[in-house]
């Protein structure tokens, strides 16, 4: 227990320095759409599409103080879409399939995978761009060489699958708060 704990403490100490950058590029996308009543997809599978829906949570209901409800779609969200996707057309076409339908210029595509790879995450996020969606991975240090393709990568220094979705948390966390810090920066200025 206090090896587990001493990695994630040594992951969460570097963040700043390692991923802050990409954290910082990420929310600038979401809130910029969202302030523009642009919608964020999201999506992952296992869980990373639970914290898919928990970030689509935190934009339209609230991160931490009350606003307007921002749009945003947790693409795993749909059973009956996702069942009848992979049935009819693959499993690989689940997310990017939704993306066709709901994605718009200038909305945002988050894509979280673990290992970068993820067939129908990438799919997904090559819909998003061909569409004209900004495109962000959030992954692991396995997928470093696919988060060079997006408009951001979001790169965790870790293998680690639990200490990737931790930092994924801490990093969605950290946008949902720079979104409505940008909303309350904004919502003053209009005044």
């Amino acid at each position: 227990m206090r090896a587990y704990f001493e990695d994630l403490a040594s992951l969460a100490a570097g963040a700043e320095r390692t991923i802050g950058l990409a954290v910082a590029k990420a929310a600038a996308l979401v809130a910029d759409a969202a302030l523009a009543g642009r919608t964020t997809l999201v999506f992952g599978n296992g869980g990373s599409a639970t914290q898919a829906q928990h970030f689509a949570a935190e934009l339209v209901v609230r991160y931490k103080d009350d606003r307007r409800a921002l749009p945003a779609v947790a693409l795993a969200a749909d059973v009956s879409v996702l069942t009848a996707c992979a049935n009819d057309y693959g499993f690989d076409t689940v997310f990017s399939r939704q993306v066709e339908a709901l994605g718009r210029p200038g909305d945002v595509a988050v894509g979280l995978s673990t290992s970068g790879t993820s067939p129908n995450v990438v799919k997904a996020l090559e819909t998003a761009r061909a569409r004209g969606l900004s495109t962000v991975l959030m992954t692991g240090e396995r997928g470093l060489a696919e988060a060079a393709k997006w408009d951001v990568g979001l790169v965790v220094p870790s293998s680690e699958t639990a200490h990737v979705q931790e930092l994924h948390l801490a990093a969605i966390h950290l946008i949902c708060r720079h979104v409505d810090e940008e909303l309350k920066r904004r919502n003053r200025g209009a005044r």
